[in-house]
C-alpha cells in the first residue's frame, strides 16, 4: 500500500466522521426550534378556570385563543378577560381586567397583560378602574403591580401616576409621581 492509499483512506474516515457530527447536531437544533417554535396544545374560544394550591378558584380566564409554551409551560393569551374573585372567606369584591395580550406563568400565580389594560372591581357604589398599557397581577397574592403610567378612577376621584402597587381585596394603592383630580358626583 503506497502513502497516497493510506492519506485518501484516512482523509475519507476523518469526511465521514465530520459529516456524522454535522448531521446529528443539524438534527438535534432543528427538533429544539420545532419545539419551541410549536405550542403543544391550543385552544380556541374558551372558559377555563385555574385552582391554587389548596384547590380554590384563583381566576376564570375567557379569550378567543390561547398557546401554551412546551418547554416553559406558560401560556400566551390573545384579548385575555381574566374573572379574579374575591379570597375565599374574605371581604373584598371580584374584578374584572381585560387587555390586547395577556401571559400566564407555568404555576398560574402570576399574569401579565399588555396593551389597552383595564381593570374593573365589580361593586357598584365603590366601583375602581385601572387603566393603562401593562399590569402584573398575582390572583393568590390577591396584588397587582405596574411600572408603567396608570389611571385610577373611583366616584369622585381620578388618580394618575406610575409605579403602582394595589391590593386588590382593600382597594390600597401605593402610587408614585401622582397626580390627583376632583370629579364631582352627580
Amino acid at each position: 500500500m503506497s502513502w497516497r492509499t493510506g492519506v485518501t483512506l484516512l482523509l475519507l474516515a476523518a469526511a465521514l466522521v465530520f459529516g456524522w457530527l454535522a448531521w446529528t447536531q443539524r438534527d438535534g437544533s432543528a427538533a429544539g426550534e420545532a419545539s419551541a417554535a410549536r405550542p403543544d396544545y391550543l385552544l380556541e374560544d374558551f372558559e377555563l378556570v385555574a385552582l391554587n394550591k389548596q384547590g380554590q378558584q384563583a381566576f376564570t380566564l375567557r379569550a378567543p385563543r390561547l398557546a401554551r409554551d412546551p418547554a416553559q409551560r406558560t401560556m400566551d393569551i390573545a384579548t385575555p378577560l381574566f374573572l379574579i374573585p374575591p379570597k375565599s372567606g374574605a371581604a373584598g369584591d371580584p374584578w374584572e381586567v381585560r387587555a390586547k395580550t395577556g401571559w400566564v406563568s407555568a404555576e398560574g400565580d402570576e399574569l401579565r397583560l399588555r396593551g389597552d389594560v383595564e381593570a374593573k372591581s365589580a361593586n357598584p357604589v365603590d366601583a375602581v378602574t385601572l387603566t393603562g398599557q401593562e399590569l402584573n397581577v398575582f390572583p393568590d397574592a390577591r396584588r397587582a403591580t405596574s411600572s408603567a403610567p396608570v389611571t385610577i378612577t373611583r366616584p369622585g376621584s381620578i388618580l394618575n401616576g406610575r409605579t403602582l402597587e394595589v391590593q386588590l381585596d382593600s382597594k390600597q394603592y401605593a402610587l408614585t409621581e401622582v397626580r390627583h383630580r376632583y370629579v364631582p358626583r352627580r
